[in-house]
């Protein structure tokens, strides 16, 4: 059987139990015109060249089994699946956590959609182009990072890395899977915790909207459940507040996390349910000080870029990631700016549970962020960061340009 690279769950903050990850081997093929669309490779029982890589890493990567380090202007994953007619009774959800730079997604030789952007999660509902039994999933990435229109972070556009400039990733670099929902799911929650006093307001966003259907929300702290409430359910987005006590703050080295439970009900049935957790912090700036929990806390950061010598921008295990923060923690830093890339959401995961500190930063180098042009470009991509790790207590900054 396949040993699966990177096996754990992806997405720490918004978890469900119905779910199969995608990585390990792959067929893939490097397209040096860039003319695999015009040719509908995507329609192939089997991609050009044979090649196989290990996903989720890149193909300039030990890891990949490639460790191809020239430029790559465009390259096609493929992979076979079985989807069973269970699976496909609601939705099924195909999520690639981050895939330089533009991404076409196909399901049995049909256009699923685009995306643009290296370093954010993307996802795509894909069951109306599924079947029962064997079903095809191509990718293909488009990359030029030497046309400086494209957030390049770290990355060289020379051939060899120079200075602090490095190996580049082309490709997928994060965790493929696909998730199976219900006709009625929960996409998103979004939480603000910033209120000392314990009051928590929770925007939750469904999927489509459903009449008769209910938010059953439960929060408990290291095992001891605290609060249960239902609330209505009015539309596709739904502001609502709970009060949490006994109230635990979140801190530097002191990381009190809440554990939350969503289930969505209709008709009083259960169709969904989503764990996941929260901390109650506050950051105020206060002058040249930078307030947590209303105290001046001294931060004593490193600057982290996140790179490894076998998976280049993909840490080679989940280890590796909670060994970055234990070692840091050792030296006796309490936190890390992100420099020039979006980290894996499980490295904020654990970044949360040790009570570290984090600047999440955007990997704007390479453009020239005064042009309109480039700003158009860069802006719904961070944005699309900051959304994707806003619950996350250990954010307490966001840069988005590098040191300006």
């Amino acid at each position: 059987m396949e040993k699966i690279p990177r096996p754990e769950y992806p997405r720490p903050q918004f978890e469900r139990k119905a779910w199969q990850n995608l990585n390990g081997e792959w067929e893939f093929y490097i397209d040096w015109c860039n003319t695999g669309g015009e040719r509908k490779i995507y329609e192939q029982d089997t991609l050009e060249g044979e090649q196989k890589i290990i996903v989720p890493f890149c193909p300039e990567s030990p890891l990949s089994g490639i460790e191809f380090t020239d430029f790559m202007p465009a390259v096609w994953y493929a992979k076979n699946v079985q989807i069973t007619q269970e699976q496909l009774q609601g939705h099924v959800i195909l999520h690639i956590g981050a895939c330089d730079y533009e991404t076409h997604v196909y399901v049995n030789g049909q256009k699923i959609g685009k995306h643009v952007g290296g370093y954010t999660s993307f996802s795509f509902d894909i069951v109306e182009a599924l079947k029962e039994g064997e079903n095809r999933i191509v990718i293909q990435a488009i990359d030029d990072i030497r046309s400086g229109k494209q957030p390049s972070g770290k990355q060289g556009t020379y051939y060899n890395p120079d200075g602090i400039v490095y190996t580049r990733t082309t490709g997928i670099w994060q965790t493929v899977w696909l998730e199976f929902v219900a006709e009625n799911y929960l996409s998103s929650v979004k939480v603000n915790a910033t209120n000392l006093s314990g009051k928590v307001l929770l925007n939750a966003k469904l999927n489509a909207y459903v009449k008769n259907a209910k938010l059953k929300v439960e929060v408990s702290f290291e095992g001891e459940k605290l609060l249960e409430e239902i609330f209505g359910v009015d539309g596709v987005e739904n502001n609502y507040a709970i009060d949490v006590a006994p109230v635990y703050l979140w801190e530097a080295g002191k990381p009190n996390l809440y554990d939350i439970k969503y289930t969505l009900l209709v008709d009083k049935k259960e169709v969904d349910k989503v764990e996941s957790y929260f901390g109650i912090r506050r950051i105020d700036i206060d002058g040249y000080k930078i307030l947590i929990n209303g105290k001046s806390v001294f931060q004593r950061l490193v600057l982290d870029q996140g790179y490894y010598p076998e998976g280049i921008i993909t840490a080679p295990t989940d280890g590796d990631l909670r060994k970055d923060i234990e070692n840091s923690l050792r030296l006796g830093f309490n936190g890390a700016r992100l420099h020039q890339k979006v980290f894996e959401e499980r490295f904020l995961y654990y970044a949360d549970k040790m009570g570290y500190l984090v600047w999440s930063e955007y990997a704007t180098w390479g453009m020239d962020l005064g042009d309109y042009q480039a700003l158009h470009t860069f802006l719904p991509q961070w944005l699309e960061s900051v959304e994707r790790d806003y619950n996350h207590p250990c954010i307490i900054g966001w840069c988005p340009h590098n040191e300006t």
